[in-house]
């Protein structure tokens, strides 16, 4: 059972992340005058040294930023496939799926920087050696390891130029010397320091017949449309693909058309929208996916009216003829930050960019290898993304909430979870936040499997979902299971209140989060 998920309230300012020492960091920028995207990189630069198991500085990274009434933006700082990016030689080795780990063709282009650079020439107030002060201090003299790390360091022990631990308790204090490096040298250089100096060096040593100079020098993120429902009374809104934001987006807009309580009936409801919003993600999600088409009034429609309301439904996923940490932040001007970055699956690749000791992601998992696929691996593409930040406004575009959560293929299911209980059902931050979830799941789960051709797939409920619920979902025909709270995605959430005052939770998952604010 999960302790009960306490509320915080603050009147000025708040973050929420998975770690206490990120979201001191980002209150800490705040109160030296930072705005919200400051303190969301800081937060974000300290997540890197503290959770390389979940993401860091050669992984992704998407974003929303609600600064002003009306619409959000958005950011893609997704990778590119390196300029050897070769299809054909992959299948010719017998491969039919990109290898997620000890394989250079599982890395892209590291966005996240990218993106740093591109929020902070926007938005920062503060110069980035104030943002990355306190990742710089943790990295250079010690932090306490996290649990999450702690548990997960054997996975990598034997990997090349690691600089952790083969193993170390929760609490023991460790240092990350390549990583102040890293952010010493954006803070110095800008871009350059990163892409050009030791951390590109030891990619492009990674990968010589993966990456060339020009691909480090191509700027990875760009400013998007962001994409949006109405939904549960608000605006919902996501990022574009080649991010899976769009299934929030569609599952939300599904149910909002039928009526149900939180009860039994309004998990089905819940679990069958998912599955409608889904089943055909292999086909529909690629670089270059339309997302008008996707999110279509008729297209909505017809996948409610699939729903039968008493029976869970079959759905044929067509053929083609994780780890990552999510964090938020509102400031006192009302700016609300909604962040996610990701190493896609635990510790990325497996590889370490030479002596930077920085892990490379293994977002090329979600390339396909069929020729003429949408989403084939190829040279300078996007794979599709399982990162999915979100944000609610008011009817009139006021900001009323950031939201999000790791979790991979999940992501989207647990966040319209908390979406209903929020906006449907009324329920706290603390309630949204900590009620016992479920989520569709794989029989085999790569992160990036759930809707795959041919996987049997079941709902997996938490512990402390209420038996009257799982009840239901057996007499309703679901095939259900159980797994742990680390399953389930580290969700953060906070929200403007009626009284203008800020309220947020952070996930008792990821076992050292903290929502504060001020």
């Amino acid at each position: 059972m999960l302790p009960p998920v306490v509320t915080r309230h603050a009147a000025n300012a708040m973050v929420s992340t998975i770690d206490h020492l990120a979201t001191e960091a980002g209150v800490d920028v705040l109160r030296k005058g930072g705005s919200a995207v400051d303190a969301a990189i800081a937060a974000n630069a300290v997540l890197s040294v503290t959770c390389p198991n979940m993401c860091g500085m050669g992984g992704d990274l998407w974003a929303l930023v609600h600064h002003t009434d009306g619409p959000p933006e958005a950011l893609d700082a997704s990778g590119m496939a390196g300029s050897g990016a070769d299809p054909d030689a992959a299948r010719a080795e017998g491969l039919t799926a990109v290898p997620m780990k000890n394989d250079i063709r599982a890395v892209t282009v590291p966005g996240a920087i990218d993106g740093w650079l591109a929020l902070h020439e926007r938005h920062g107030r503060l110069d980035l050696d104030a943002v990355f002060a306190s990742a710089v201090r943790f990295a250079e003299n010690g932090f306490p390891v996290h649990p999450t790390l702690s548990a997960t360091l054997h996975l990598v022990a034997a990997v090349d130029h690691v600089d952790l631990p083969a193993a170390a308790p929760a609490g023991a204090v460790i240092t990350r010397q390549g990583s102040a490096r890293a952010l010493r040298a954006i803070a110095r250089d800008g871009r350059a320091g990163f892409y050009e100096g030791e951390f590109g060096e030891g990619l492009l040593a990674a990968g010589p017949d993966e990456f060339v100079p020009a691909d480090l020098a191509t700027v990875q993120a760009r400013w998007v449309e962001p994409i949006k429902v109405d939904a549960f009374g608000h605006q919902i809104w996501s990022v574009p693909p080649t991010s899976q934001g769009y299934l929030t987006l569609l599952s939300a807009a599904i149910a909002d058309g039928i009526e149900f309580d939180d009860d039994g009936l309004g998990a089905h409801v819940l679990v069958e929208a998912a599955v409608q919003a889904g089943h055909d993600r292999l086909t529909e999600l690629f670089d270059g996916a339309d997302p008008v088409r996707l999110l279509d009034a008729e297209r909505i429609a017809d996948r409610r009216a699939a729903i039968d309301l008493e029976r869970a439904g079959e759905v044929a996923t067509p053929s083609f003829d994780g780890d990552t940490t999510y964090l938020c932040v509102i400031d006192g001007d009302g700016i609300g930050v909604s962040l996610i970055n990701s190493n896609a699956s635990g510790f990325g690749a497996h590889l370490v960019a030479g002596s930077s000791g920085i892990f490379l992601h293994d977002r090329g998992l979600g390339f396909s290898l069929q020729a003429g696929h949408p989403a084939e691996y190829r040279p300078g593409k996007r794979p599709p993304h399982t990162l999915a930040p979100a944000l609610v406004t008011h009817p009139d575009g006021r900001l009323r909430t950031v939201l999000g959560t790791m979790g991979g293929d999940a992501q989207p299911q647990i966040v319209l979870q908390m979406l209903a209980a929020s906006l449907r059902h009324g329920r706290s931050a603390g309630q949204a936040v900590g009620r016992g979830r479920w989520r569709v799941a794989p029989a085999v789960d790569t992160g990036f499997s759930t809707w795959a051709p041919g996987v049997s797939r079941k709902v997996e409920l938490e512990d402390h979902v209420p038996q009257a619920i799982v009840d239901a979902l057996a007499t309703r025909g679901h095939e259900l299971g159980t797994a742990e709270h680390s399953q389930f995605g580290h969700a953060h959430l906070i929200e403007i209140t009626k009284h203008g005052s800020l309220a947020g939770a952070a996930d008792p998952r990821a076992l050292a989060g903290a929502a504060t604010g001020f």
